[in-house]
């Protein structure tokens, strides 16, 4: 099918977006960034900042802030000077201060103890432009009916403020890491039970959840769960997974009247198939599972 102009006028920023991603510890700079989009470079900053709202050379920073943020919190392993290497910088000290203006914790302490609410603040147009850029990317043909079998799960609630999740992930992920039940070898789902957008932040509620057929010992907050059988309608999501409800929307409000098919008495939830930055974002892949009767 012949794509439309604004189509062909988003695809070109589409790619400037991928080329970032896959591009992070390479020329980020306007003039080459402007020939993969294939404009101008004296016109194409403005066309960036009018599209996502942000300027293109604080999107690449953020982008580079948000992989380092990742790693610090979720990988900490790494050491913090091949972070700041990573991310551009030929001194731990200049990435620290740089860090520091753009997320308000120095990297030691935000790696000790993130404070997750000035980081959701800090990232929050890069989440913005993300999701502007996926709201109009799905089609009903994106959409297959599959028999999900019953899944035995090991899960760790997360109940409260959404800004506090990112202290759960870390202790799932250190439980993991302890007990050898690794996202490489043990399917990862995300179990929504409330929408963040219509629950006090007290009330929200999910479920991080990692398949094993192992018994699961108490303590540490994890739980042995199940996800159970049944018919769903799965929309692969490609890309960023920070906000997944341009996805949901699209099952709810397009796919399902269109559908004639009628939704299970179980959550939304979703699959974490590719993990960002364990692969570059725009690599990343989430497939979200509407549960149908």
């Amino acid at each position: 099918m012949t794509k439309t102009a604004p189509e062909r006028f988003h695809a070109r920023f589409q790619r400037v977006l991928d080329h970032i991603d896959r591009n992070l510890d390479g020329d980020l700079g306007l003039e080459a960034l402007s020939r993969v989009a294939a404009f101008s470079k004296h016109h194409f900053h403005r066309q960036f900042t009018a599209l996502f709202g942000v300027p293109v050379h604080r999107y690449v920073q953020l982008v580079r802030m948000k992989r380092a943020s990742y790693r610090l919190a979720f990988r900490r392993e790494d050491s913090i000077t091949e972070i700041a290497m990573d991310a551009g910088y030929d001194a731990p000290e200049a990435f620290g201060r740089a860090f520091r203006q753009r997320i308000g914790q120095a990297p030691t302490d935000f790696r000790k103890t993130p404070d997750w609410v000035p980081w959701r603040t800090a990232l929050g147009p890069l989440t913005g432009a993300r999701t502007m850029q996926n709201q109009n990317s799905f089609d009903p043909d994106d959409v297959a009916i599959v028999d999900f079998p019953a899944t035995a799960v090991a899960l760790m609630e997360h109940r409260g403020d959404p800004a506090a999740l990112g202290d759960t992930i870390r202790r799932f992920i250190d439980w993991r890491k302890r007990t050898g039940i690794r996202a490489a070898s043990s399917a990862t789902y995300t179990v929504f039970h409330t929408d963040p957008d219509t629950v006090p932040a007290a009330d929200y509620h999910i479920d991080l959840c990692a398949a094993t057929a192992r018994p699961v010992a108490g303590g540490a907050g994890v739980t042995e769960g199940l996800i159970p059988a049944g018919r769903c309608a799965v929309l692969r999501v490609t890309g960023s997974s920070d906000d997944l409800r341009p996805a949901a929307t699209f099952l709810y409000r397009d796919w399902l009247p269109e559908s004639g098919e009628e939704v299970r008495d179980f959550p939304l939830y979703a699959q974490r198939v590719r993990f960002f930055p364990d692969v570059p974002e725009h690599e990343a892949v989430t497939d979200l599972f509407l549960p149908l009767q």
